[in-house]
């Protein structure tokens, strides 16, 4: 599954965009800086997500929207077609990705 993928399963499951759940996490004080684990505990509790799907979220309330390009345009299944990722929601990516 693809980075992108994580974060369009996770707003199909919660309802909420990646944007949302970073205004969210600023408004916990979390941010660059925080503790993976104190963020994946939040959103288990409160969102019943998973580790995986998680983490996805903790690289972009810690780290913002630039992944490496390591997997980027590879052809693989967690090949990105970006090193930059879509907050916004999938409905409104300009280069939406099938869910896998």
């Amino acid at each position: 599954m693809t980075f992108q993928a994580y974060l369009d399963n996770i707003e199909e499951k919660t309802g909420l965009t990646p944007r949302q759940f970073i205004d969210l996490a600023s408004e916990k004080g979390f941010g660059p800086g925080t503790k993976a684990g104190e963020i994946v505990t939040w959103l288990g509790e409160d969102y019943g997500l998973g580790r995986g799907h998680a983490m996805a979220l903790v690289h972009v309330i810690t780290k913002g929207p630039q992944i490496s390009a390591k997997h980027v345009g590879t052809g693989t299944t967690h090949s990105d077609p970006s090193d930059t990722l879509w907050l916004d929601g999938k409905a409104t990516n300009p280069h939406p990705q099938p869910l896998t």
